[in-house]
């Protein structure tokens, strides 16, 4: 017997809007902004780092990917406490990642550290809410995808209120 599996097929347009008349003539002749586009959505527009020549006003790659890891720990989170009866009223996460930049130019993550802070309605749900973190990290797609480390450290506070 065979197990059942979705897949699920993205499709994502980038385009570079950085040739600034030259083309890449050389590696200060052209900006390093680009549009990431998906249908029915808003443009996201994106740059390099500032440290590779980037627009440090415009998300880079490095930055989505860091956002990409914490927005899927959340939404499985969410997901896993609404399940368990746990009423989380607030959600914010303040996730930092660590790349390394080889001697060649060549580089890759080797951490990502999310550190979700979260208010649940009922303090005797604490425990739980804190081992749900698990969970939700070892369902995240994203997370699932990559060869780092991704790690978490949840703080969970109460507060009483009666979910509407």
């Amino acid at each position: 017997m065979t197990a059942k599996h979705n897949e699920h097929n993205y499709a994502v347009e980038v385009d570079w809007i950085g040739n600034l008349g030259q083309g890449t003539a050389n590696y200060k002749a052209y900006s390093r902004e680009h549009e990431i586009k998906v249908i029915g959505k808003p443009v996201i527009s994106g740059s390099a780092d500032p440290s590779f020549r980037g627009d440090r006003e415009l998300y880079s790659p490095e930055e989505m990917l860091v956002a990409s890891l914490s927005a899927c720990h959340m939404l499985w989170y969410l997901h896993l406490c609404a399940d368990a009866g746990i009423v989380v009223v607030d959600y914010h996460d303040r996730t930092t990642g660590l790349m390394i930049e080889e001697k060649d130019g060549s580089g890759h993550f080797q951490q990502v550290s999310l550190q979700p802070q979260v208010k649940i309605a009922k303090p005797e749900n604490i425990a739980r809410a804190i081992e749900l973190h698990d969970h939700a990290h070892a369902k995240c797609f994203i997370a699932n995808s990559v060869n780092f480390a991704v790690t978490h450290q949840p703080t969970i506070t109460a507060q009483s209120i009666e979910p509407t």
